[in-house]
């Protein structure tokens, strides 16, 4: 076995310590196994028992056990794979298992372990003492409460992953994070390191990274004053929409869920007031006990800002009452300064939500350990994942986890939809309106409550509104578009549903026992069932099958998968309202649902249609999604553009826990009352001539005097949030009124008509490269939105740049998130120069130069000092203008574009336009199939291999690799050579440098 002189030197360091300590010579007490080693730890130790196991070359598994053995428990997370090669040495004092990738080595007497990557460099290192088992036993069933800390080797590294949280955080490098599932919120236990090594925890329960705690309440924490300046609480004043007033003593500020047995109140607030159009401060001072750095968490609904020491720490922010948010910030406190703090709260509904809680300040140090902590396991279960970059640790992942399959290709078209379309003419006529108009569309979704009002979960369209369904759907299919409907795991008690769950066991009856009633009509009682049980999900597809299956469904919105049986609740009654579950109690399980509800649909489908591919659309998810041909969207996000930016890191962080495929709601889905007035109030005079479906929006332009400020500000976040859009892996717009269809956010003529349309067909424009990197998704675990961390790993300056990324190889996305701003700033990594897609000019970072913005509407003019931010460090101020958001395309770039089309079905010529960016060295490879089937798991599949010489300056088109069912013969190439002496933007009317009619022999063109 080969070491670094690194590893053999920490092995003797650690020999010589435990020598020290009188444990060397004893012999380490190991069993070989047929993928790895167990090891016995003497008593003491921090386990009974070690397992390191080899799961793929680059992946190594370790469990730890206080029990006499380990649990025979499968994994819902992790799939069998074979073994690959191993070998197990041993010390004195440790005992090694090394792989082809990776090795670790258990430290004896106590257990801990070492990760290192192929050339030995160590990568991943548990503390001394860093494992702790406390006993737990919940409903009759026994566990152990864990955690696992490890050291802090590398204090610039950054750390990715996690999931999709809404607070805007990026880097989680000292940063700590909660693990649930919740609405807008889908946790991951996934992290990916810049230092090339990824960690996967294994484990279902409510999981915490960073701090193992909760957060302290500020009275627990902090001595508190009033605004009189009295020791013990802060003044809390309530003044009504009447204007009674209401002042409390508030020793903690903490009203974050409804009272269990009275839902129609909230903890700790007052009961008799009408917080409906209220005003509520809360103020004095806070006095911190020792000196740091505190991290703060704010749960919000309504408008909500915060200052300390007469400083804004939180900006004013916004959620609507039903669906808090939380936002996290932190403030540096001196020991036994009584410093000076204002809450305001404009709650904006009856019942509304509001919580301000921090952490103890701790050691800077100490805070960059990576800690995990988990509420209820068997055993400590991870996966060391090493990677020779970023994309190589997610390609690990998905090795345990499952391939993510490559979608059906009119997925990565564009989705419209509404919370609901109410009648099956509203559905027909929005789908005529887009072909009408020429506006491309793929998808269109019939959301909740398209069934009888008093039948969730019957599966059945209610007659009055939605007639004919099969007609509907069959006339969605002759427009060329797909239609997605959407299936909750939730039943009410008097179906027949319900009922036949129930019979068998498989409805979680909690709900149900404390006459919980929903939001609909008069509330109706009903649960959800149990989807850990595999005859539960054998029955959720077959009553899917018999109901929607016929009626020619293409997809499946599975909505509410946390799950969410009831909103706003604490979380131990969460988990009681969700459990117990087949498997255990919800507290052990607590996290899963969204993985096993998903595989009900997947495998229930390829059970009746093998070759048909699938697509699922759910609101939560966790690791191993992906294999479910599952994407998941962000939730019910909020109409801010403080929400807008913070999905940018969310789909980031998102995307590097492993799971490729992720969409937001467009312009939000929950929309503040001052747009959704703007626009009645713009109707109401006449400037629409909607019908009921409204989809006949007005055809004049406006200027900008016959627009409110908060209708140009509606108009402008959903131009600025589609432009965002087209680059993510799936483009589909969504929310609350007012309705989200273009024409009816502006009129035809009005820039955001116009802006959005041509991102639109842009993104149609784009096809042969987006599915060229579906194709990637799974041949070569690909990654398509990306953080500029993982093609940029050497250039520290991306580890914290969370505003922009890069969509595949070629892109980089710089969406603007500020209202009415025309500029923004953007860095460019000097590893590679940049062109803007717009004007086709290469980015100069030595001098400043003219027509370096994303404007391809004005010719540029002298850029000055002050919009330089400063080049030497690679960022720049670039111009973002109303009708383009700044995107860049870095050089050796090649990317298919394709015809204009309505739809990704339309059948058109096979003509590909190919721009290719001068500057370096570059390929890509160009991938299709026939785009419904799962032929390519068969072979069934082409790829062209394309590449560029920079030195001769010329494109090499490859030999056609491969067929598929449907495969043109030959097509034509339209070539456009993109160089500083020949800057050319995309436009299908610009004259190629070369066309080669290509009939799958290689040919090479000269471009320069």
């Amino acid at each position: 076995m080969e070491f670094s002189r690194h590893h053999l030197l920490h092995i003797l360091a650690l020999t010589l310590c435990l020598s020290a300590t009188g444990t060397a010579g004893a012999k380490a007490d190991y069993t070989i196994t047929e993928n790895g080693v167990d090891i016995n730890i003497p008593q003491g130790g921090s386990a009974k028992i070690i397992s390191l196991q080899a799961k793929t070359p680059s992946v190594i598994r370790l469990r730890a056990t206080m029990n006499p053995a380990f649990s025979d428990q499968p994994s819902l997370s992790v799939i069998d794979t074979p073994t690959p090669w191993f070998e197990v040495s041993a010390t004195d004092s440790s005992v090694i298992l090394k792989t082809e990738e990776a090795s670790a080595v258990c430290h004896l007497p106590q257990g801990r372990v070492d990760f290192y990557d192929r050339e030995g460099r160590l990568k991943l290192s548990e503390a001394d003492g860093g494992r702790c088992f406390k006993p737990i036993e919940v409903e009759g069933t026994k566990g152990w409460t864990v955690s696992q800390q490890f050291e802090n080797l590398n204090d610039n590294e950054g750390l990715y992953g996690l999931g999709q949280h809404q607070a805007d955080e990026f880097n989680y490098k000292g940063r700590n994070e909660e693990l649930f599932q919740y609405n807008t919120k889908v946790s991951v236990p996934m992290i990916v390191s810049s230092d090339r090594f990824g960690l996967l925890w294994d484990g279902y329960s409510l999981t915490r990274f960073g701090n193992e705690d909760d957060y302290s309440h500020l009275g627990d924490l902090f001595t508190l004053y009033d605004k009189h300046g009295n020791k013990g609480a802060l003044t809390g004043t309530y003044v009504s929409a009447a204007g009674d007033t209401l002042v409390r003593q508030e020793p903690d500020i903490y009203f974050e869920h409804l009272i269990r047995g009275d839902l129609n109140h909230v903890v700790n607030l007052p009961r008799d007031f009408n917080f409906y159009g209220s005003n509520v401060k809360f103020e004095g001072e806070i006095e911190a006990p020792a000196s740091g750095t505190y991290q703060f968490i704010l749960y919000y609904a309504g408008y909500m800002s915060v200052d300390i020491d007469s400083s804004t720490v939180v900006p004013e922010r916004w959620r609507t009452a039903w669906n808090p948010n939380s936002y996290k910030f932190t403030v540096n406190l001196t020991k036994g300064v009584r410093t000076p703090i204002t809450i305001n709260w404009q709650p904006n509904g009856s019942v509304s939500y509001c919580g301000l809680r921090a952490y103890p300040a701790v050691d800077p140090d100490k805070s960059k350990q990576m800690r995990w902590w988990a509420e209820m396991q068997d055993d400590i279960d991870y996966y060391f994942i090493s990677g020779q970059d970023m994309d190589g640790v997610v390609s690990g992942y998905r090795a345990i986890t499952g391939k993510a399959p490559i979608m059906p290709k009119w997925v990565m078209g564009y989705w419209q939809s509404r919370e609901k379309y109410n009648t099956q003419d509203e559905v027909l006529s929005t789908l005529t309106e887009f072909r009408r108009r020429d506006i491309p569309i793929d998808n269109i979704v019939i959301d909740w409550l398209h069934w009888p009002e008093d039948s969730w979960g019957s599966h059945q369209f209610d007659q009055q509104r939605f007639p004919e369904p099969k007609a509907m759907v069959d006339s969605i299919h002759s427009l060329g578009a797909k239609v997605m409907i959407s299936v909750w795991p939730k039943f009410y008690v008097t179906t027949d549903h319900y009922k036949e769950f129930d019979r068998n066991g498989w409805m979680y009856t909690q709900a149900v026992k404390d006459s919980i009633r929903d939001w609909v009509g008069k509330g109706y009682l009903g649960s959800f069932y149990d989807a850990y049980h595999p005859e539960a999900r054998r029955l959720f597809w077959s009553q899917i099958q018999e109901h929607y299956y016929p009626l020619g469904m293409d997809a499946w919105w599975m909505d509410a998968s946390e799950p969410n049986i009831r909103d706003c609740t604490d979380l131990q009654y969460r988990k009681d309202l969700c459990g117990p579950t087949a498997l255990g109690p919800s507290t052990k399980y607590f996290n899963a649902y969204a993985l096993v509800n998903a595989e009900a649909i997947y495998n229930g489908q390829r059970s009746v249609e093998p070759d048909r591919r699938v697509f699922l659309l759910t609101r939560s998810g966790f690791s191993g999604l992906q294999r479910y041909s599952t994407a998941t969207w962000s939730g019910d996000i909020a109409t801010r553009w403080e929400d807008m930016k913070a999905q940018i890191s969310a789909a980031q962080n998102f995307s590097i826990s492993g799971i490729p495929w992720w969409s937001m709601d467009i312009g939000g889905f929950c929309v503040e009352d001052r747009y959704a007035n703007a626009m009645r109030d713009y109707l109401s005079k006449g400037n629409a001539a909607t019908g009921t479906q409204g989809n006949q929006g007005n055809q004049g332009a406006l200027t900008s005097n016959e627009e409110s400020e908060d209708l140009q500000e509606w108009r402008e976040l959903n131009t600025r949030w589609h432009q965002f859009g087209a680059f993510a892996p799936i483009y589909r717009s969504h929310g609350q009124w007012p309705f989200r269809e273009v024409w009816n956010i502006a009129p035809e003529g009005h820039p955001a008509y116009s802006t959005i349309n041509f991102y639109n067909r842009l993104r149609y424009a784009m096809m042969p490269y987006i599915y060229s990197m579906a194709g990637m998704t799974y041949f070569n675990d690909y990654t398509m939105l990306r953080p500029m961390v993982m093609d940029f790993t050497d250039d520290a300056n991306t580890y914290n740049l969370s505003d922009q990324y890069m969509f595949g190889p070629a892109f980089m996305v710089a969406p603007v998130y500020q209202y009415k701003a025309r500029q923004r700033q953007v860095y460019f990594p000097k590893e590679t120069g940049w062109y803007d897609f717009y004007t086709g000019k290469k980015v100069r970072l030595d001098v400043a130069q003219s027509g370096n913005g994303a404007n391809g509407n004005k010719e540029g003019g002298s850029r000055t000092e002050e919009q330089i931010s400063n080049p030497e460090a690679g960022t720049l101020i670039v111009d973002a203008p109303y009708e383009r958001m700044p995107l860049f395309v870095r050089e050796g770039s090649i990317i298919p574009f394709g015809p204009d089309i309505q739809y990704t079905g339309q059948k058109t010529e096979d003509e590909v336009y190919l721009y290719v960016y001068d500057g370096r060295h570059g390929e890509f490879t160009l991938y299709e199939d026939e785009g419904t089937t799962y032929g390519y798991e068969r072979g069934e599949y082409s790829t062209i291999q394309l590449r560029y010489d920079n030195d001769n300056k010329s494109l090499t088109i490859g030999d056609r690799q491969g067929c598929y069912p449907g495969m043109p013969e030959q097509r034509q190439f339209n070539i456009v050579f993109v160089s500083e002496r020949n800057p050319v933007s995309f436009d299908r009317n610009n004259a190629p440098n070369a066309k080669v009619l290509y009939n799958g022999k290689a040919t090479t063109v000269a471009l320069d």
